[in-house]
């Protein structure tokens, strides 16, 4: 891995010099990201003590968003210090001088290449001294890996490494449970307390696997892996505050039970589907009011499934939190746009916002969904898949996702939208995620999907190079993609995974007019917050 480039006070004067000389492409860059001003008519209508326990909430939020620049960046005071302008402030969207979605590229200069382990690893760390390294502990997500007194590698726990800012972090959470009149929030404050103290987040999640009964919602802690691009090993602090959609959750609520039956009618061999999901998973939906660290960098989540420990998974279930006013706000900024570029004019009547929301809400189901052991004796499919692993998994909850609401169309469950509306809606978002870039997880799976189905004729062009989707064979396209999704993954083969991502988790020719088409419309590549409250 290359060694990340200090700023030193030469640096800063050479970075503001080529910010002024490059100063329309980095306004560009901060102007592709559509501002959106946070609020919901559910915070109105809080008590008093309610919003006193969201205040707690943020002000642990922030600590988690200083934790998640330690872990991805470093010193955040380097950004700090950087003139006021365009490269400051595209640095704060990305935590950091490398470019979410432009894979991980540097936009400021006097820095290289991101460090593929950002701030896990030892900068200088090497693949022969990581292989000689026996800790059992070294890929724990819960453990960064540092130097001794004498240069050698050791690990270190997250209680360890932060534990003066988790203090805080614990005592503002104490006083949130003391606070609040819900004994299943309190539960879960009290363990996740806990957890941050002991590193076994088992009890927390179990808790907040139960606490479905709350007008209100906290996700906090170290969460996902994917900023770990070495080795999709360690987690990264984030914190998402939420408000419960009470109405449109009940709507909801009946899917879950259907879930053992949709796993069954799965387009692959009986034995890749012998998985039986939990019942006890809820799907509700939420307003997002505060994003904190890791959710907040880059393109931000509309959607959550949690937890990931396949222990809570085997148990009771996920937890499906569908984040309302942040996915209409991209739909709004950001996938109607892309429709009118790219779908011929004949067919945009069949994207809609209700079809984009059901098909996010189920992409998170699709993750339940499958097959979580391999068939051949080689482990969990996370391990067997190793640094594969979350592009697949991504790719099979874009087309599990489909698959499930053209089935519940068809059964007539789902009844405020067409199959052709999924199916429209579907591809036109496959363009809003391929413009993550390679960098993330998604917008690999969502190269690979788009080529997949093009190949295989779910869509073509017409004259004008407008998307003409061909709705009587999409349905076969996406069962047979499905399907071989569900048997790389149950066959753990990390070797056709990582080939086939390699051929076809790519931008050609023609897609990269597509997106150049977007851009030059100047749609908004993701949106960023402006908190209200």
């Amino acid at each position: 891995m290359k060694k990340i480039l200090l700023f030193t006070i030469a640096a800063m004067a050479a970075a503001a010099c080529a910010e002024k000389s490059d100063d329309t492409a980095l306004k560009e860059k901060v102007e592709s990201y559509a501002v959106v001003e946070v609020t919901s008519p559910l915070y109105d209508a809080l008590s008093e003590n309610d919003k006193k326990i969201v205040s707690l909430f943020r002000q642990a939020g922030e600590i988690m968003d200083g934790l998640f620049w330690k872990q991805t960046f470093g010193d955040k005071a380097l950004i700090d210090a950087l003139p006021e302008g365009y490269a400051k402030q595209y640095a704060y969207i990305n935590y950091g001088p490398w470019d979410h979605l432009d894979d991980n590229k540097p936009f400021v200069e006097g820095y290289g290449e991101k460090p593929l382990g950002c701030q896990y690893y030892p900068q200088d760390m090497t693949i022969e001294e990581w292989n000689a390294f026996e800790d059992p502990d070294k890929l724990n997500l819960y453990t960064v890996v540092r130097r001794d007194e004498n240069g050698a590698l050791k690990t270190i726990w997250y209680r360890d490494e932060y534990k003066e800012e988790l203090e805080k972090v614990c005592a503002l959470l104490e006083e949130a449970a003391a606070l609040t009149d819900n004994e299943g929030m309190r539960n879960y404050l009290t363990e996740r307390i806990k957890a941050f103290r002991t590193d076994d987040y088992l009890a927390s999640d179990m808790a907040w696997m139960d606490m479905k009964d709350c007008n209100m919602d906290l996700v906090i802690g170290p969460i996902e892996n994917y900023d770990d691009h070495l080795f999709e090993a360690k987690a990264a602090y984030e914190c998402f505050i939420l408000l419960k959609d009470e109405k449109r959750s009940a709507n909801l609520a009946k899917y879950v039970g259907l879930l053992p039956t949709l796993q069954t009618m799965l387009p692959c061999p009986p034995e890749y589907k012998t998985f039986v999901p939990g019942t006890s998973s809820d799907l509700n939906v939420y307003d997002a009011i505060y994003y904190a660290g890791d959710c907040n960098a880059g393109s931000k989540t509309i959607a959550i499934n949690l937890p990931n420990d396949e222990r809570v998974h085997a148990a009771k279930g996920t937890r499906r939190l569908q984040l309302y006013n942040s996915m209409m706000a991209k739909f709004d900024k950001i996938m109607a746009p892309i429709g009118e570029v790219l779908v011929t004019p004949e067919q945009q009547k069949y994207l809609t916002a209700d079809a984009f929301f059901w098909n996010v809400t189920f992409h998170e189901v699709a993750h339940g969904l499958g097959v979580k052991q391999t068939v051949n004796g080689k482990g969990t499919v996370d391990e067997a898949m190793g640094s594969e692993k979350t592009t697949w998994e991504e790719a099979k909850a874009d087309i599990l996702g489909l698959f499930m609401v053209s089935k519940l169309v068809d059964m007539g469950e789902i009844t405020d939208i067409t199959k052709e509306e999924s199916i429209a809606t579907f591809i036109a978002g496959i363009v809003r995620s391929v413009r993550f870039g390679s960098a993330s997880s998604h917008g690999k799976a969502n190269m690979m999907c788009y080529n997949y189905m093009e190949e295989h004729g779910a869509f073509s062009r017409d004259a004008e190079g407008k998307y003409v989707i061909d709705f009587e064979k999409a349905p076969a396209v996406i069962d047979s993609w499905a399907g071989l999704i569900l048997e790389t993954q149950a066959n753990g083969n990390f070797e056709f995974a990582q080939k086939y991502a390699a051929e076809h988790a790519s931008v050609g020719e023609a897609l990269a007019a597509d997106i150049a088409k977007v851009n030059g419309a100047g749609i908004p590549r993701d949106i960023v917050f402006d908190f209200a409250w």
